[in-house]
């Protein structure tokens, strides 16, 4: 999937070494005070900027393709628009399958082949995991990935280059818990989580947050690996353990496995469904068609659901569904994962390449990605403001959402009904 534009800018006159970063950054800096000097580095040029991506479009985490398509269609509307300062952007995305191997193959290509300028919003744990020394080592923008694992912002002097873009993962289990402690004191909970990376780190946050209560709330744990057939087993387990609550730590395909298995068995617990696999088109729709009971399911939410009717006159949800409808006719409007994608790519738009002006170096993209301040992306809850901060300040701050909110799926509405007030995650670390 590559979008049509000019070649990259490699003249040995226009390119930049790259220093580590850190230098001091301006959260307020504008396009106007980067464009005296036009700085590039591999993959920018006066015409282009060109970007890399690794997807799962096929394997166990195909569902999450189509975020990559999603942000296809974004550049493709801001390239018709007359692009950002005045370049195209050219974005190269490349299948992975949701297998690390062939993420760190992608990568390679990305940088050392394709001479990305940055690589952006590459999607998954264990994926991004294995790219993360790399890109470091390289010194390569790895920026907005698609995970909310707590170790992209828990240390960013050891890996300064990588940042990830939503709510982590720790600091959503944190929240299961305060809810518990709230609405069931007395939960016994049975948790599925995928055994790697991902799952482990949902896992690890909800035992940090019952602390010396953990080994008496859980009850029983299950596994299951990206490559099994079924969960149903796993879930039969977890039913036997006597629990009356069900963390449901799980991508897509096996989430939706999972909510059909425990209706099949007879059981009906409080489920808590981690926010990754929250779809109505990719997860729930397909488990109701399945005859699951989707009667007592919460998750946390940050993004406007553009299937909900409170939405209906959002000017926000009313343009990101004319954009589906022109630039990605083929993508489902009412799909998460693709508000998802013209969020994210709207807030690299917005908030770093603008910003970044004529200065095309990597040190300058991962200057400005690290020093947003109050970027207001309008498909995010209302009151999420979006901020960073770099290496060099008090406080470094590499995760860019910290605020989401508690939702109640309601099965007749095919819609998630927000409760409580927004919650601030980063008082949950």
């Amino acid at each position: 999937m590559v979008l049509a534009a000019a070649c990259g800018g490699d003249d040995d006159d226009t390119k930049k070494e790259t220093p580590a970063p850190g230098g001091a950054a301006t959260a307020a800096a504008s396009p106007t005070q980067q464009q005296d000097v036009k700085k590039y580095d591999p993959g920018a040029s006066d015409t282009e900027i060109k970007i890399g991506s690794c997807y799962p479009f096929s394997g166990p985490a195909a569902a999450y393709g189509t975020i990559g398509k999603s942000i296809e269609a974004y550049f493709k509307m801001v390239n018709e628009q007359g692009g950002v300062n005045g370049r195209k952007i050219t974005f190269i995305t490349q299948d992975d399958q949701y297998s690390p191997d062939k993420t760190v193959q992608c990568a390679r290509t990305l940088v050392e082949q394709e001479k990305v300028l940055f690589i952006f919003n590459t999607l998954g744990t264990p994926s991004n995991t294995a790219i993360w020394d790399y890109l470091n080592q390289q010194k390569v923008p790895h920026i907005f990935v698609a995970t909310g694992a707590s170790k992209w912002g828990a240390d960013p002097k050891s890996h300064p280059w990588t940042m990830g873009w939503q709510p982590d993962y720790q600091s959503e289990s944190a929240i299961y818990v305060e809810w518990l402690s709230k609405e069931k004191p007395n939960a016994k909970v049975a948790i599925l989580y995928q055994n790697d990376d991902y799952g482990k780190d949902y896992v690890e946050g909800f035992k940090k947050a019952l602390g010396a209560k953990a080994s008496q709330v859980i009850v029983k744990e299950a596994t299951y690996a990206t490559t099994d057939a079924s969960v149903s087993a796993q879930v039969t387990q977890l039913k036997e353990s006597g629990a009356d609550t069900f963390f449901l730590v799980a991508t897509p395909k096996f989430a939706t496995q999972a909510l059909i298995a425990a209706t099949q068995v007879g059981w009906k617990p409080t489920i808590l469904l981690n926010s990754v696999s929250q779809s109505i088109p990719a997860v729930l729709d397909p488990a109701a068609q399945q005859g699951a009971d989707l009667s007592n399911i919460i998750t946390t939410i940050y993004i406007k659901d553009p299937g909900d009717p409170q939405w209906a006159n959002d000017k926000a949800i009313q343009d990101y569904k004319a954009f589906m409808k022109k630039y990605y006719p083929d993508g489902n409007p009412n799909d998460g994962f693709n508000v998802y994608g013209y969020s994210v790519a709207q807030t690299l738009v917005e908030g770093v390449l603008k910003r970044a002006g004529n200065n095309l170096t990597r040190e300058n993209i991962l200057k400005q990605a690290t020093s947003i301040k109050d970027l207001r992306i309008e498909t995010l809850l209302p009151g999420i403001l979006i901020n960073t901060s770099p290496l060099d300040s008090p406080n470094p701050d590499y995760y860019p959402i910290q605020a989401e909110q508690l939702a109640k799926y309601n099965p007749s509405a095919k819609k998630w009904d927000l409760f409580g007030e927004v919650i601030d995650v980063s008082k949950k670390k």
